[in-house]
């Protein structure tokens, strides 16, 4: 019994010096910042998709009205913007030199998490979807503030 307890002590020792390299499961940082976008990515896309699966949103679709707000260019251009961030995120991750990429994956990230609690969770799938989306986001800049060369 001391033995099995023993021998997972060591493992959460090297589990934690694999952490405080910023290596987690083997992966760079980098890597693990695009894929955390790439996730982020998924769920905002499945999260528009879902509701067309709402009783009506098509109806509130084609009369320019949803959700009781007005569908215009300008909120277009919003939601392009907002889309577009984690866009740039999954290959800015990748290619940009160590500080312009942290501080970048920080401010991307704050912002991103901005936009999705402002963006309205009506229902429980809204709730859900965000929540995800946060959490995910946090991890984005907990990991890029941890990161040190």
């Amino acid at each position: 019994m001391s033995r099995s307890l023993n021998s997972s002590i060591s493992f959460k020792n090297s589990s934690t010096k694999m952490i405080s390299n910023h290596k987690p499961i083997g992966m760079d940082i980098k890597a693990l910042l695009s894929t955390v976008w790439i996730f982020v990515l998924f769920n905002m896309i499945f999260r528009d998709l879902h509701e067309f699966g709402r009783p009506g949103f098509l109806k509130e679709i084609m009369t320019g009205t949803v959700n009781g707000v007005q569908i215009t260019e300008g909120l277009l251009l919003i939601g392009g913007i907002m889309v577009e961030i984690p866009i740039s995120m999954v290959l800015l991750s990748r290619i940009l030199k160590y500080r312009i990429n942290r501080w970048a994956n920080i401010i991307a990230g704050a912002i991103t998490i901005v936009l999705v609690i402002n963006n309205g969770a009506r229902d429980l799938d809204d709730v859900f979807f965000a929540t995800i989306e946060v959490l995910s986001l946090s991890l984005i800049v907990w990991c890029a503030w941890k990161w040190h060369k």
